[in-house]
């Protein structure tokens, strides 16, 4: 199990919670698939996940609740699984710090790649090679916008010298509009390439993580251009 990587999954329906453990199994995960948000929270705590697959309603403890408990301990990634395309329920995942989301029914395969994606993105948080080249008045590897400074070799961020503590998904994203300050980013161009969505993805994820992100480093450091995007203001 060492060698793989280890997924939490935590799903109340029986049929689906044990369909899709095999499916992961033989794409060469090791599972560890809780039936509620409880015993899914001891889970994550003594076994460390490499990822968390969280469905919504989950009892003893619903898997937004879930997802803002592991947020507020580590910054593992976190996929939401939802019956419904619901923006409640898909805004309210996200708010509470979750990375992705996906509609069920799935395909197991969409569910992969999915996975694989966000677990690229962790592990490459870099991006920092676009960012020299920002404009920005940089030293050493570290950008300074205002009173914002990013560190893109030690992948660190602070805010009027005070660190800001970001998930990896948020740091991409920062990452990027750091790297063409000034610059329209679209929402599609966003989802490209911070969530390496090789296909037409649910924009909201955007904008829920940006509003994330402005909360952290500033409302007004990210200014949104209607009908194109968001820029980052030098």
């Amino acid at each position: 199990m060492a060698d793989q990587t280890h997924v939490l999954f935590v799903e109340d329906d029986d049929v689906i919670r044990e369909a899709t453990q095999l499916a992961l199994e033989r794409d060469g995960f090791a599972v560890t698939a809780m039936p509620d948000g409880l015993s899914g929270l001891e889970s994550f705590r003594s076994r460390r996940p490499d990822i968390a697959l969280l469905d919504v309603m989950v009892p003893g403890l619903d898997g937004v609740s879930l997802c803002r408990r592991i947020r507020d301990e580590s910054t593992v990634p976190v996929i939401m699984l939802s019956a419904r395309a619901d923006a409640i329920d898909v805004v309210l995942g996200l708010e509470a710090g979750a990375d992705d989301y996906v509609t069920k029914p799935f395909d197991g395969a969409v569910l992969v790649a999915r996975i694989r994606a966000v677990l690229r993105r962790f592990g490459h948080a870099g991006g920092g090679d676009r960012a020299d080249e920002s404009g920005a008045a940089a030293t050493g590897g570290v950008l300074t916008f205002g009173d914002l400074e990013i560190d893109t070799e030690g992948m660190e961020v602070r805010r009027a010298g005070q660190p800001v503590a970001l998930t990896p998904t948020e740091m991409r994203l920062l990452l990027e509009f750091s790297a063409a300050p000034g610059t329209v980013l679209s929402r599609d161009k966003l989802l490209e390439r911070v969530w390496d969505y090789g296909w037409g993805g649910d924009t909201r994820v955007v904008d829920v993580h940006v509003q994330r992100l402005r909360q952290k480093i500033g409302q007004d450091r990210i200014e949104t251009v209607r009908g194109f995007g968001y820029k980052l203001k030098a």
